[in-house]
């Protein structure tokens, strides 16, 4: 344990950690895109997955993720903030320009505002669980009596353009983050030139930008039951 915590009290340490727990939300994320991409093909298969999640015993096994999730993004924004203002006091004077650059550096537009996308993110999961987990809650028959009607709620708040232009440019920015964070992640971990891993992370970032804003967009454009 002494060691562990010697390990994450150094800066490689905090790297790790950063790159880490960015990695395994990364996984998160692409279920929770998987998910989502149900509204535009079946409401009752949507309200359903809503339905499975959250019934016993699944919703033990669900708070556990839940609470670890709550811990990973924890890890990240702390660490996050550690390491930037680190490097602000290690170099208090801004740089002038800040032109692109290849390895080992790899500084880039995304790179060098990581912190800001980081906290467009700290105010969008919180306002997302308000406005879905704890939102308000329509019923609906369904194959197992009654559900949560989650599919009419995505429609009601997607069709508000204030909300939808909020999502897609929260999402927008939340691609940016990890079209440097995926490469960054595996780098900290000393894998980040394995097999073009840093461009499959760009690839992944862009997928994961589109494939969220497919619902907001599918309403938008009139999809979704009246």
């Amino acid at each position: 344990m002494k060691r562990i915590l010697a390990l994450l009290s150094s800066d490689i340490g905090r790297k790790v950690l950063m790159g880490l727990t960015g990695l395994l939300m990364i996984g998160f994320l692409i279920v929770h895109m998987a998910a989502n991409l149900l509204v535009p093909f079946s409401k009752d298969a949507y309200n359903a997955y809503s339905h499975t999640l959250t019934s016993r015993p699944q919703i033990y096994l669900i708070t556990l993720v839940e609470l670890g999730l709550l811990a990973l993004f924890a890890g990240h924004f702390v660490t996050g903030i550690w390491l930037t203002l680190r490097n602000w006091r290690a170099r208090p004077i801004a740089y002038q320009r800040k032109d692109p650059a290849g390895a080992p550096s790899r500084k880039s537009l995304a790179s060098s505002t990581m912190i800001y996308t980081g906290l467009v993110m700290l105010a969008f999961v919180p306002m997302h669980l308000a406005t879905f987990k704890y939102g308000t809650w329509y019923e609906v028959e369904g194959a197992n009596g009654q559900v949560r009607d989650l599919y009419r709620l995505a429609i009601e708040v997607f069709r508000s353009p204030i909300q939808s232009a909020w999502y897609l440019s929260a999402l927008g920015l939340l691609g940016f983050h990890a079209w440097h964070g995926f490469g960054s992640g595996f780098e900290s971990l000393g894998v980040a030139h394995k097999a073009g891993l840093r461009r499959c992370g760009q690839v992944l970032a862009l997928i994961l930008t589109l494939g969220f804003m497919v619902v907001p967009l599918y309403v938008m454009f009139g999809g979704g039951a009246s």
